[in-house]
């Protein structure tokens, strides 16, 4: 075992800078390859470890990053939930790329102070926020004095804090028109319908059907975000409704599979009696009977860029909101 007691110690014996040996052993910035094989090596037959503790001191940063998903819209929600383990996971796939470890925190908030206090903690270094839930006044008056912080999810006429999402409106409008380019004339939205990402896929629905004369016809199917409770939300209505649709939007991946899951229970086939599509891209829906039609966020993709925003800020760079492109992924829902 080596008795080298310090990153000095070990960079004379390496013969190089302190510096090269941290960029070397951490795996970032610029350092041949050789360089990096070199030091590796002796390392390993020295037996030495960095101190992360005493480097972290030194350079002010914890090299760890917070995901905080607030849930102020359904608290009966989980970390286990499709969505957000897809999305945690590219994000944790994007932070070790550049060295930094994710600490993923959900967060039931109780009045306004829930951001300052876990920003006050000193465990992160900066902050992504996995949608506004009903938190968007909350992030909007944190991201006025706290620079390094993104968030994935809707953007709003005139808003100050960095978010990357996709155009929920433009993908609301993706989703109709498809189903009505298959012949759908009475249509449901299903899922939830408030805040800056679900409202504006419902705006999407709605803009495309008054284009088309057809907004009279949509029945909106209201649920919560939960598998299981969207699954029997939907079975309910769907049981006592007058006229079955023949098309249905689902506001989410999550709640299209439970649409899917109670027109099964009432017997009605997808797609020849009713043609269903999801919004998210998750790669569950391709594993579903049958496979869904979604409207795909491009998740990796936003990951990412959420990613880089935050490293940019966290060097002191005021960057602005990202919009992403939907994109339709036809399957056998539809």
């Amino acid at each position: 075992m080596s008795n080298i007691k310090n990153l000095k110690e070990f960079a004379q014996l390496a013969g190089v800078s302190t510096a090269t040996i941290s960029r070397a052993l951490s795996g970032t910035g610029r350092v041949s390859e050789e360089t990096r094989e070199r030091v590796a090596a002796l390392a390993e037959r020295l037996g030495y470890q960095p101190n992360a503790t005493a480097r972290n001191l030194r350079t002010q940063r914890t090299m760890t990053i917070g995901v905080l998903v607030p849930l102020g819209h359904e608290a009966a929600q989980h970390l286990s939930d499709p969505f957000f383990n897809t999305m945690t996971g590219f994000l944790a796939d994007a932070l070790s790329d550049h060295g930094y470890d994710l600490l993923l925190s959900r967060v039931l908030p109780k009045g306004d102070r829930w951001l300052d206090r876990y920003i006050g903690s000193g465990k992160v270094d900066g902050i992504i926020v996995i949608g506004q839930s009903t938190e968007f006044a909350v992030i909007e008056t944190v991201s006025r004095r706290y620079l390094p912080m993104v968030v994935w999810g809707g953007q709003v006429s005139g808003q100050n804090h960095c978010s990357v999402g996709s155009d929920n409106r433009k993908g609301g409008a993706l989703a109709i028109r498809h189903l009505i380019e298959r012949g759908c004339r009475r249509i449901a939205f299903a899922g939830p319908t408030q805040g800056p990402e679900f409202g504006e896929r419902l705006q999407g629905v709605k803009q495309v059907l008054r284009e088309t004369g057809l907004s009279e016809t949509l029945i909106e199917l209201p649920s919560h975000f939960e598998p299981g409770a969207a699954f029997e939300d939907i079975r309910a209505q769907l049981e006592g409704i007058a006229a079955m649709p023949d098309g249905i939007v689902a506001g989410s991946d999550v709640t299209a599979i439970g649409v899917l899951r109670a027109l099964q229970a009432l017997d009605i086939d997808v797609p020849g009696q009713v043609k269903v599509i999801g919004y998210d891209g998750l790669p569950v829906g391709a594993q579903v009977s049958p496979p869904l039609t979604t409207i795909d966020q491009q998740l990796r993709h936003g990951a990412g860029m959420i990613v880089d925003l935050l490293l940019r800020r966290l060097a002191g760079e005021t960057t602005e909101s990202r919009m992403i492109e939907p994109i339709l992924i036809v399957r056998a829902s539809t």
